[in-house]
């Protein structure tokens, strides 16, 4: 049987396709969330100005007073005003950040031992999930007896909460390279170390980002959990401002906390999918069978 010829490409159809592709993707690309954002407004609005009966709506203010009372007033009182809620914010991401850091280094770390210890592998699995598993609630009188120092049990905390991912992905990817690149590395007489950086570093990349991606967004939540049950003296960390909005009933305030945190994440998980795109954009193609 002889095999099907494959149609020959028209180049100047081909030229006329791909901008109008380009361009429409362009396009949905804004339209999409904007579209989201506008039903997710609109839903906020017939919760705090119908569903909600009257009595309750000071705890889900409309947007507009949102904006003009937690993010347009700068400062109004003790706690009050958009530059308390900053500087609680600043002060979760420093935690966030340092915890993330620990976390990968750790992390990494830990998946490169595994990696190459299957008895290791097999002994550290169980426990990693356990601490996946593990509510932070439940471990909140152990981590304040145990450490001294609100920033030390904060960072804890940060750590508990995103390490998982980052080993579980690491050592996906260093586990997935190809078994013929093992062959030829062994029979160029390779040592661990070089088949380590030169072969399965690069082949775990995609994933390694995968799971910074993932702990970055963790590590904000730990951060704001921490707030919540460690801290001393003033009032530090977002976490721990809206815990006194919400204790005072300041709902606007607590509203742009909220969002506040929110953004936090959001920043940290584009950051690192920017950062994954410079470094293993040029080579790895994701496609959605299209």
């Amino acid at each position: 049987m002889s095999e099907m010829a494959t149609p020959p490409v028209d180049a100047a159809m081909l030229n006329e396709v791909l901008p109008e592709m380009s361009t429409s993707r362009r396009f949905s690309d804004y339209v999409g969330p904007a579209v989201v954002f506008a039903l997710f407004v609109g839903l906020w609005y017939l919760l705090s100005s119908v569903i909600l009966p009257p009595q309750k709506r000071f705890l889900l203010p409309t947007p507009h007073k949102v904006i003009t009372d937690g993010f347009l007033v700068w400062r109004t009182g003790e706690r009050r005003g958009f530059q308390p809620i900053l500087m609680s914010l600043w002060d979760s991401a420093k935690i966030a950040l340092m915890g993330l850091g620990i976390t990968i280094v750790i992390g990494m770390t830990l998946a490169v031992l595994m990696s190459s210890k299957q008895w290791l592998e097999r002994a550290t699995w169980p426990y990693l999930v356990a601490v996946q598993s593990a509510p932070i609630l439940a471990l909140t009188p152990l981590i304040r007896a145990l450490i001294d120092g609100s920033t030390k049990q904060r960072l804890l905390v940060v750590v508990l909460i995103s390490i998982f991912p980052i080993v579980s992905n690491t050592l996906f990817g260093l586990l997935s390279a190809e078994k013929s690149q093992h062959e030829l590395f062994t029979l160029q007489g390779s040592t661990r170390w070089v088949r380590l950086t030169k072969l399965q570093f690069p082949a775990a990349l995609p994933n390694i980002f995968v799971g910074l991606r993932i702990s970055a967004g963790l590590a904000v939540i730990g951060a704001v959990v921490g707030d919540f049950y460690f801290r001393q003296g003033g009032t530090v960390g977002i976490g721990a401002q809206i815990d006194v909005y919400r204790s005072r009933l300041w709902g606007a305030e607590l509203i742009t906390a909220i969002i506040m945190a929110s953004v936090l994440g959001l920043v940290v998980f584009l950051f690192f999918g920017w950062l994954s795109r410079r470094a293993i954009g040029k080579w790895h193609i994701t496609t959605r069978g299209q």
